[in-house]
């Protein structure tokens, strides 16, 4: 099998949108020049896992250019856009994706993608790591190395790493400075209320916002909340991002505190059962839960559904549950990641960073094969730096550099 999506007659759809992110998206445009002529990825086969939509496409198109073997699907059932995947399957590309994929067809796609021996694997939350090393074992000689790009990824592969389970070197994208810096700050903060915003159609100013989990994500998450006129609460079990977030002008309480006066709650930890059954008893009737994290057991949906009375489609891609004492508590996207199961995802021009860090560290995977004294690999500080620069060059701005003189005096410093 070559190719399982819904409908290749939808290719010119996904085209427009590809050729849309394409023109915001500078350091790819640069990159799919440079590997076309070097073609770093010649005679390699890329399985790929990263949400399907149009800035995942082109970041496809780009390793393709450079002679990659594109064997690609979606890393969330309700994120992969099928217009998107009939133009690549028309560009000639190999995908395994559809919207709305059930957790079999989902497991099904992971495993094509797989099951052609992949040199290097891109993974958005681990789940081709996990199936290689659970299911193919006899291919793990194959792979080179790959990529991460998320937090929660990075959590499974360290916890794999730490058992000695984690069997060739993984690039840590999340962790570098151009990917959670702007990509998990202002990328999640614009597309997560984005994706609230246009599924709900309610205004935010005036409500009480609950964001759970300060971290990158989260800190990007509030910050646009307040922007949009809310009152932001935050609950965290780390005590110096709770001090932060207080010096940040935030209020800061426990879930089962906040969970009493929040109008809409955002989930971005990382963790599970985040907000769970006591907290949705504590709710005021109307109370709107997402989940902005990468997997969706942060809400707790299966025990909400466990302990309503009645379920009904409120709108669109929101499902309201209703609770014995009468109030209905309803969830954005089954609770799977709001920002692309009920939206576009980052914008172009945040994803045009953190796509660039992922194509050169797949590149610098390559070009270090069997160099590499630890399974866990930082992003290189001339990638991120290399990254940085264009972005720059592209929105014309200059900056300074330290004349002999100052360099000197900081190395002897």
């Amino acid at each position: 099998m070559k190719n399982d999506i819904k409908d290749i007659n939808l290719w010119e759809s996904g085209a427009r949108k590809i050729q849309w992110v394409k023109q915001n998206m500078c350091i790819l445009r640069e990159l799919e020049e440079r590997f076309a002529v070097e073609q770093p990825f010649k005679g390699l086969k890329v399985a790929l896992s990263v949400h399907l939509e149009a800035k995942t496409a082109y970041l496809c198109k780009v390793l393709a250019a450079g002679g990659a073997e594109m064997y690609i699907t979606g890393s969330n059932p309700l994120s992969t856009q099928d217009d998107v995947a009939a133009a690549l399957v028309h560009d000639g590309l190999n995908v395994f994706a559809w919207y709305a994929a059930t957790e079999e067809e989902y497991n099904r796609h992971i495993e094509e993608v797989i099951k052609v021996g992949p040199n290097i694997i891109i993974d958005d939350g681990g789940d081709l790591v996990n199936h290689i090393h659970n299911n193919h074992p006899e291919l793990i000689p194959n792979v080179l190395g790959g990529c991460e790009e998320t937090t929660t990824g990075i959590i499974r592969l360290i916890a794999m790493n730490n058992e000695k389970k984690l069997k060739f070197p993984m690039v840590l994208v999340n962790n570098a400075k151009c990917k959670y810096l702007f990509d998990n700050r202002y990328g999640t903060g614009q597309s997560v209320w984005d994706g609230i915003n246009r599924t709900t159609n309610l205004i935010v100013a005036g409500k009480n916002v609950v964001v759970a989990g300060y971290g990158w994500c989260g800190k990007g998450v509030a910050m646009r909340a307040k922007g949009l006129g809310a009152s932001v609460i935050i609950t965290e079990i780390d005590p110096v991002k709770a001090i932060e977030a207080v010096m940040d002008g935030f209020k800061v309480m426990k879930m089962e505190d906040a969970a009493k006066i929040g109008d809409f709650f955002v989930t971005v930890t990382g963790c599970r059962d985040v907000i769970t059954e006591k907290s949705f008893n504590n709710m005021k009737d109307g109370a709107i839960c997402c989940n902005a994290g990468h997997f969706d057991i942060e809400v707790d949906v299966a025990g909400l559904k466990e302990i309503a009375t009645e379920t009904r489609e409120a709108r669109n891609n929101i499902q309201g549950y209703k609770l014995s004492n009468g109030n209905w508590i309803y969830v954005i996207a089954e609770g799977r990641l709001v920002n692309l199961a009920a939206g576009d995802g980052h914008p172009a021009e945040i994803m045009d960073m953190s796509f660039a860090i992922q194509a050169l560290s797949a590149a610098y995977i390559v070009k270090n094969s069997g160099k590499f004294d630890s399974m866990i690999v930082d992003v290189p500080e001339e990638v991120d730096n290399q990254v940085a620069v264009a972005k720059l060059k592209d929105w014309d701005f200059e900056i300074d550099e330290l004349t002999k003189v100052q360099t000197d005096y900081l190395n002897n410093a």
